[in-house]
């Protein structure tokens, strides 16, 4: 396998580092010794009990009892049951597809379980947390237009939504809403949080609002509403893992072929050990396209770069994992950049040995970037989100069934990213999960300026990404052979480049692989075998004396292996044939293998804090900090231009009734169901059949006389609102007969 670049051999002390750090002025992340990285395991044990719960297991008073997760070290035993309940313990929840179990357990029996070999890991029942135009500037409105008479809108599609319940009612999510599911316990399916139709909307929102101005990327995509966080937006791990284990059950049934979380919980376990990550990467080895966001704590209450918080199950290297770019309210690309908020990789989470030494997983996250800044979508009705936050309301529509808010986030980018695969698996349906991330990546547009920790491969780009699943065969399997051709045989290797509102730029033509990154159009040309469904992409890389390098088993020659995390330097927007390897060294990729403490050119990280233990704590930066801007970067995004707003049509006038007053007048009334009309047209017919407009009346007129009339004769009317965006429907019809 070749080398980008010779890679540079690292030596590594903690003193030299803290030295380097002090001297380039950086913030100093923890630099506690004897912190290592996954890549040198040794031959050490692992402890079994979770870093937070062994916390919680110092801090309890006795008789303290705690939610737990327990994982088995093969299968559940009736053995293990009864340990359970000899310890005062119970099992209060089991999983059909998966092998942990959620149990209540005193404190003090925590260590006790953990001892036993038929126990894997054990792990704190977390806390969830929410996370968190669009169709033309990711390239959606040009990717549905590329085949003549052919619809790419995500039908067929499911995605299952994982979030605060969907508004049954929005016009923009209803009319694929195919099914609800409650896991919260309050056996309510709706959303008085308010986050999840909002998420739904971004993913698959119809076109029916405002002439399509808020359609969703995959606007003809079924969607699934599995309602995991409760009527305050809060949950924890066993719902969500119980949603996850339906989705696992049903998934061939109702074709769920994508799942998105827009939420996530504390990184602290290694993603090897992580229930969340284990769950997902079941799901995605049956096949499933699984989107995660990377968290909003990208900066502290100080506005520094934070580095290192992307949250769980976003850790896992299987996942989809989304970081939030600004597209400052604009349909060109010229001028997107990363939201300061979008938590920034690498993965942080860990395991220990029983000497006490942490093992960092170090993995490259996020994996794409989508706009997540102050988007506009479904608004549910009287949503606690925006009843507290009363400036979200974009007034787009006088129609609580048709309202749109504003809200901004990684959990907000996590469904653009979502729709986004179900068009590439509407496209080409034999795709696996690993091969819809490759395109994502490949076809994706690196943004200037910011690095690989923060972007990835880049911005979505879904036109690009259609062209390339269409390229590909449909044909290919787990035993298609290494280098086989993987473009069909009229197919030709699609252009790197799109253009988007008038704006042209190249593709990254690479691909992230856990903790390096692979590029050249071998990645597209030649089949790879970590595409196949059931390994990693990062399967294909083997360490060698701290070098990664191609193992020529899954990942062939050809594809070239990069050295060093980048910040993309290139800003000319005509330059083509950029591919991820160019740019400016930002932390050398040896130091992900390494000790766990990472080193940008002599700086710590360059420009930024690393948090060092996997947790919300650290560094300084107080746990309360971080939730404040986690909850902040929710509801007010980042400063800058907004998506434009594009007034929906007036709703229908109702009620109307028409009434004989003399031999020549008749009098109309009606109830105004608008609050955005410019007025009402008044229409009239001699037959019900045949009408013809014989006035008009203001904004908020409800009355109005019809004169002139033809006695002992009978008159229909109908009347609707109008605006600037066009008129509303008619309302019903009325008749009256005039008096003798």
């Amino acid at each position: 396998m070749k080398l980008a670049t010779a890679h540079k051999h690292l030596t590594r002390f903690t003193a030299l580092l803290l030295a380097l750090a002090l001297l380039a002025g950086a913030p100093v992340a923890s630099l506690a010794s004897g912190s290592t990285s996954s890549s040198t395991s040794g031959s050490s044990k692992k402890q079994k009990v979770s870093q937070d719960l062994k916390q919680k297991v110092l801090d309890a008073l006795l008789g303290t009892h705690v939610s737990v997760l327990i994982q088995p070290s093969s299968s559940w035993s009736q053995n293990l049951d009864l340990a359970i309940s000899s310890n005062g313990g119970s099992v209060k929840r089991s999983f059909k597809n998966f092998g942990a179990r959620v149990v209540d357990l005193p404190t003090s029996a925590v260590d006790t379980l953990a001892a036993r070999s038929d126990v894997g890991y054990v792990s704190m029942n977390r806390d969830l947390k929410l996370l968190g135009h669009v169709s033309l500037t990711t390239g959606a409105d040009a990717a549905r237009s590329m085949v003549p008479g052919t619809t790419l809108d995500g039908s067929g599609i499911g995605i299952a939504v994982l979030d605060s319940g969907i508004d049954s009612n929005h016009t923009a999510v209803n009319a694929h809403l195919q099914m609800s599911v409650d896991f919260t316990g309050e056996g309510r399916t709706d959303d008085p949080y308010g986050h999840g139709t909002h998420v739904a909307g971004l993913a698959a929102g119809s076109n029916n609002i405002s002439s399509g101005a808020y359609e969703g990327i995959a606007s003809g995509a079924n969607v699934y509403n599995l309602r995991v966080l409760d009527s305050n937006g809060k949950g924890n791990t066993a719902s969500l893992l119980n949603a996850l284990d339906w989705v696992m059950t049903y998934r061939t049934t109702y074709n769920i072929r994508v799942v998105n979380m827009s939420l996530g919980t504390a990184a602290i376990d290694s993603y090897k050990t992580d229930v969340l990550c284990m769950a997902a990467r079941r799901l995605v080895d049956a096949g499933v396209v699984v989107v995660a966001a990377a968290g909003n704590e990208g900066k502290n209450g100080s506005g520094q770069k934070v580095y290192g918080q992307i949250h769980s199950p976003g850790i896992e290297p299987s996942v989809i994992t989304v970081g939030a770019a600004n597209s400052f309210g604009t349909d060109s690309r010229a001028d997107d950049g990363i939201t300061t908020y979008s938590s920034r990789g690498p993965t942080r989470g860990f395991w220990t040995d029983d000497t006490g030494v942490k093992h960092y997983d170090n993995v490259i996250k996020p994996d794409v970037a989508a706009p997540g800044n102050k988007l506009l979508s479904a608004e549910a009705v009287n949503n606690y989100i925006v009843t507290q936050n009363p400036a979200l309301d974009a007034g787009v529509s006088g129609s609580s069934a048709r309202e749109m808010m504003y809200l901004s986030g990684t959990s907000m980018a996590t469904p653009v990213v979502s729709g986004a695969a179900a068009l590439v698996l509407q496209a080409n349906p034999s795709l696996t999960p690993n091969m819809v991330k490759m395109i994502l990546m490949y076809t994706a547009q690196p943004l200037a300026g910011f690095n690989q920790l923060e972007q990835g491969a880049g911005e979505i780009n879904i036109e690009g990404a259609i062209r390339l699943a269409k390229a590909i065969r449909t044909d290919l399997n787990s035993s298609t052979p290494l280098n086989a051709p993987m473009l069909c045989s009229t197919c030709s290797v699609p252009t790197a480049q799109t253009s988007i509102s008038g704006f042209s730029f190249a593709w990254s033509q690479g691909v992230i692989f856990d903790q390096t990154y692979g590029y050249g159009t071998n990645l597209i040309t030649n089949y790879q075998k970590v595409y196949s469904q059931g390994v990693l992409l990062g399967d294909g890389t083997i360490e060698s004396n701290g070098v990664l390098l191609g193992d020529g088993v899954l990942l062939g020659d050809g594809v070239l292996l990069g050295d060093n995390i980048l910040i993309y330097a290139d800003t000319d927007p005509s330059t083509m044939g950029i591919s991820i390897n160019e740019g400016t060294t930002f932390c050398a990729n040896g130091v992900l293998l390494g000790d766990g403490v990472l080193l940008g050119d002599g700086v710590l990280l360059g420009d930024g804090v690393l948090l060092g233990d996997g947790v919300l704590l650290g560094d300084g930066v107080l746990l309360g900090d971080m939730l404040t801007q986690s909850k902040k970067a929710l509801t007010s995004g980042d400063s800058g231009s907004v998506m434009k707003i594009v007034s929906d049509l007036p709703s229908a006038p109702g009620n109307l009734s028409a009434t004989a007053y003399s031999n020549s007048q008749i009098n109309l009334s009606w109830s105004d169901n608008s609050t955005n009309e410019t007025g009402f047209s008044i229409e009239r017919s001699t037959d019900g059949i045949s009408f013809a407009q014989v006035g008009t009346v203001g904004a908020g007129v409800k009355t109005y006389s019809s004169t002139g009339l033809l006695a002992a004769k009978k008159y229909y009317y109908r009347v609707r609102a109008y605006s600037v965006s066009g008129n509303s429907a008619y309302s019903s019809t009325a008749s009256a007969t005039t008096k003798k």
